[in-house]
Formats: C-alpha cells, sequence, structure tokens
C-alpha cells in the first residue's frame, strides 16, 4: 500500500512557476513509476508526465512539454513537478499517481494503483 500526498499548488500569474511535490508512504517508493495527472473543471482527467522508477524514462503531453520537468528523489520518497511559464490553461487540480508495471511512458490513469488527493494550481491571466 501506498499513501501519496501533493503540495506546491496556488495561484500564480501566467508566466510564473510553482513546483509540485508528491510524498508517498512506504518503502517500496523506489519501486513505482510515477506520474502527474491534471483535471480542470469540466474537463476529463489527463495525463501531464511520467518518470521511471531511477528516475529516467520521463514522457510529457505535447501540452507541457519544454515547460514542465518531472523529476524524483528515492531518498526522500518524493517527486516533483517544475512548471514554469504556466499559462491560464494549466489551471486544474493535480494528482500524482503511481504503479509497479515494468511499462514506461505510462499515460492511462487506469493502469495507476494509488492515487494523491490533488493541489489546486490556478493560473491567472
Amino acid at each position: 500500500q501506498v499513501q501519496l500526498v501533493e503540495s506546491g499548488g496556488g495561484l500564480v500569474q501566467a508566466g510564473g512557476s510553482l513546483r509540485l511535490s508528491c510524498v508517498a508512504s512506504g518503502r517500496t517508493f523506489s519501486s513505482y513509476s510515477m506520474g502527474w495527472f491534471r483535471q480542470a473543471p469540466g474537463k476529463e482527467r489527463e495525463f501531464v508526465a511520467t518518470i521511471g522508477w531511477s528516475g529516467g524514462d520521463t514522457y510529457y503531453a505535447d501540452s507541457v512539454k519544454g515547460r514542465f520537468t518531472i523529476s524524483r528523489d528515492n531518498a526522500k520518497n518524493t517527486v516533483y513537478l517544475q512548471m514554469n511559464s504556466l499559462k491560464p490553461e494549466d489551471t486544474a487540480v493535480y494528482y500524482c499517481a503511481a504503479h509497479r508495471s515494468a511499462a514506461v511512458w505510462v499515460t492511462q490513469g487506469r493502469s495507476y494503483d494509488y492515487w494523491g488527493q490533488g493541489t489546486q494550481v490556478t493560473v491567472s491571466s
């Protein structure tokens, strides 16, 4: 069992930056691949980024490529999402998620086993 707790959301102006963090409980964090997803009001949840268990094998949605960076620190049981050049359309609740499959670049939410409660990101124009 893994519990995930996100933090770092908030209100920022367009063009600004935020760094989200997701801390995982348990001793097996390094065996999980991690992902970030987001859901805007009235829209379906969408994939943002994923990272393999070792910190490699990163993959991004086209909408955030070049602006967002996913990383992890296995010693701290934490995955990060650095978000730069934020746009109003990035406004959403951001969720981190974990899966144990051997597959990489997993973008389907249904493939993830554990989810955090989410953190709100609001980008004003």
